[in-house]
C-alpha cells in the first residue's frame, strides 16, 4: 500500500512538472532561434559593407552562358541561396564543405551549421525546405524578369535606402503551405526538393513572401498561383521570431505584421481577413509605405 502511495504521489508530481518542463523547452528554443536571427542580421549587414552597400540577393544570379558558381567563404557553390552567400563576408558558414560545381544537389544539400537551425524544427535543414525565411522581394530578388533576360526583378538593392529598423529581413518561414487552410497543410519534407509539395510545411521557405500580394507579384516559388505563397510560421508560443534589418529580432503575430488571414488559417495574398488585418507591406518594403512588390511580368 506504502509502494502504491509513493508512486501515485510520483505520478501526481510528474502531471503537474511537465507541462513547466514543456513550456520551459519552448522558452529556450525561442531564445535560441532568437539568437541565430541576430547573428544572421549581423552576417546581412556584413555582406552589404563588404559589398559596397549591397543587400545580398535572395539567391544570387543565373546568367545566362556562365558557369553560376559563387565563392562562400570556405568553398564554392552553384547559384547558392541568401544565407549561404553571406558566408564569404561574415564567416558564418552555412555548409562545412561545400563543393557544388553546378546544379545537380541544388535542391538535395543540407546546412550544417546550427546558427540557421530553428531548434523548434531541428529537421528542417533542406537549403530550398529551409526554416528561415528572406524577405528577397524588397531586399534582393536577382530573378529575371518574366521574358526579359538581364533585367532584375529587384536587384541591386542598396543597404542605406532601407528604414532598417522597420524592415523584416527574415523570419521563421512556413513555405507554400501558408496559402493553404490548416486542414491542407502536410508535414515538412525530409527529402528537401525531392517529390515536395506546396502543402508541405517549410516548402520553398527560404524565400518569405510580404503581406500584401499583387497578380504581378512574384512569389517564393516562382508560380503564378498566389495561393503557393510563403509567410511567417508562428512556431514559438504561436508568435514567430523576426530578424530586422537593423538586428533586432522581435516575436511578431501574423496580425502584428500584416498579414490578412481567414478563420481556417489560410493566409490570404491581399483584402482583409477573418482576422480584421487589411494586408499591407509597411514592415517589409524597406521605407514602411506599404509599396506593391516589384513585379514579375507585364
Amino acid at each position: 500500500v506504502e509502494l502504491l502511495v509513493v508512486i501515485g504521489i510520483i505520478a501526481v508530481l510528474i502531471s503537474i512538472l511537465l507541462p513547466s518542463l514543456n513550456k520551459a523547452r519552448e522558452i529556450a528554443n525561442a531564445v535560441k532561434c532568437s539568437s541565430n536571427l541576430r547573428q544572421i542580421a549581423v552576417g546581412w549587414t556584413m555582406y552589404a559593407t563588404s559589398s559596397k552597400g549591397v543587400s545580398v540577393p535572395g539567391r544570387m544570379p543565373n546568367i545566362s552562358a556562365a558557369a553560376n558558381v559563387y565563392e562562400v567563404g570556405n568553398g564554392t557553390v552553384w547559384r547558392p541561396r541568401w544565407f549561404v552567400t553571406m558566408g564569404a563576408q561574415s564567416g558564418i558558414f552555412a555548409y562545412s564543405n561545400p563543393t557544388q560545381s553546378n546544379g545537380a544537389f541544388d535542391n538535395s544539400a543540407n546546412v550544417d551549421n546550427q546558427v540557421f537551425v530553428c531548434p523548434t524544427e531541428p529537421e528542417r535543414i533542406n537549403n530550398r525546405n529551409f526554416t528561415y525565411g528572406y524577405n528577397y522581394q524588397f531586399l534582393g530578388n536577382s530573378r529575371y524578369y518574366t521574358g526579359q533576360p538581364g533585367r532584375y526583378r529587384a536587384f541591386p538593392i542598396q543597404s542605406s535606402r532601407v528604414r532598417a529598423a522597420e524592415t523584416v529581413l527574415a523570419a521563421d518561414a512556413m513555405g507554400t503551405a501558408a496559402g493553404k487552410a490548416k486542414s491542407a497543410r502536410m508535414g515538412y519534407n525530409v527529402n528537401g526538393g525531392t517529390g515536395d509539395a506546396v502543402t508541405n510545411l517549410g516548402n520553398h521557405a527560404w524565400s518569405l513572401d510580404p503581406p500584401r500580394l499583387t497578380t504581378r507579384s512574384d512569389i517564393c516559388d516562382e508560380s503564378v498561383d498566389l495561393t503557393n505563397r510563403s509567410a511567417p510560421e508562428q512556431r514559438h508560443s504561436k508568435k514567430a521570431n523576426v530578424a530586422f534589418c537593423d538586428g533586432h529580432v522581435e516575436p511578431m503575430t501574423l496580425n502584428d505584421l500584416g498579414y490578412a488571414v481567414n478563420n481556417d488559417g489560410t493566409v490570404l495574398p491581399n483584402g482583409t481577413g477573418h482576422n480584421g488585418i487589411t494586408a499591407h507591406n509597411r514592415l517589409f518594403d524597406g521605407r514602411g509605405e506599404d509599396r506593391d512588390t516589384p513585379p514579375a511580368r507585364d
